[in-house]
């Protein structure tokens, strides 16, 4: 494992610079569906809001940390898990909730608010969590990481597309849907397009290492889905609410973390490795749960 700490998958500034646009675009895309009126939904429906907030920016971060302790993976592959950890729900998050038939008002409220958020919770918590993990504190101190950077980065790749579309929303609702149709699905492919590229150039290691990071991304992905789930249940809410946390919580932005990787990390292997796979792997556990909740439903409805 300490190959990945050495290893770096380089971009050029062409596909650097595509690379963020595409992740700006899938934001765009994705705050084209948001309403000023979802906002509103948070403050008449405080009790899951606050909860939401909480499994996604304060338990698993958390969680991560009790992992990483247990585990003890090599320092970049713990970065790889702080980052993705600190970051707020995926785009497809609202999607997979509505297929499983949870709350999708609750979902998009919830996926504006901790995108709005990120911009401050993100750097904070990755610097925090980090920082408390010797191997990964040594490792993020060699680097030198400007947090400033970072702030400015997330806004401009997750803030101003959020904003934009929303005010694109408001103001042509009906242009936003027929935008939101086109954009979504061209970037995510670009997107997966510069991803796979860059990976290639690194296959070997990939192969040599996957059954390790498989397991890894498995054990943290089913953390951040039991977060979401359990303290739902502690808390008691209603069944629709608890698959919005738990999906909420187990989809986590990894294309941000790929982006704030080969931006300040130089696409440094185990964060780079740790964070791919995330990105295809939260797609399928996503689809997975949210497929058993929609048959559950089905059959309640017959029984």
């Amino acid at each position: 494992m300490e190959e990945l700490d050495q290893m770096q998958i380089n971009f050029g500034e062409d596909s650097l610079f595509l690379m963020n646009v595409s992740l700006a675009v899938i934001m765009f895309g994705v705050a084209l569906e948001i309403k000023l009126s979802d906002f509103k939904y948070l403050w008449s429906h405080p009790k899951s809001f606050l909860l939401g907030i909480t499994s996604q920016f304060l338990l698993l971060p958390f969680l991560t940390w009790v992992l990483v302790l247990f585990i003890q993976p090599s320092p970049s592959v713990a970065l790889g898990m702080f980052l993705v950890a600190a970051c707020p729900g995926g785009n497809i998050s609202n999607f997979l909730t509505n297929y499983a038939r949870g709350n999708s008002a609750l979902s998009v409220s919830l996926t504006a608010f901790a995108t709005l958020s990120s911009i401050v919770l993100t750097p904070f918590n990755f610097a925090l969590w980090s920082g408390l993990y010797s191997p990964a504190a040594l490792l993020l101190k060699s680097i030198s990481l400007n947090y400033s950077d970072v702030f400015e980065t997330v806004a401009l790749i997750l803030g101003i597309p959020l904003i934009l579309g929303i005010y694109v929303n408001k103001k042509k609702p009906f242009l936003a849907e027929k935008i939101a149709s086109l954009l979504k699905p061209i970037s995510v492919v670009i997107f997966i397009s510069i991803v796979i590229i860059a990976f290639y150039s690194n296959f070997d290691l990939f192969i040599k290492v996957i059954g390790w990071i498989f397991g890894l991304v498995l054990m943290h992905n089913l953390v951040a889905l039991g977060s979401g789930f359990s303290l739902s249940k502690v808390f008691g809410l209603t069944l629709e609410d608890t698959k919005t946390l738990t999906i909420e919580t187990g989809i986590q932005n990894s294309g941000l973390a790929l982006v704030l990787i080969f931006n300040y990390f130089d696409g440094l292997g185990g964060m780079s490795i740790i964070a791919g796979w995330w990105g295809i792997w939260h797609i399928v556990s996503g689809l997975t749960i949210a497929s058993l909740w929609k048959k559950y439903n089905y059959v309640a409805k017959v029984v």
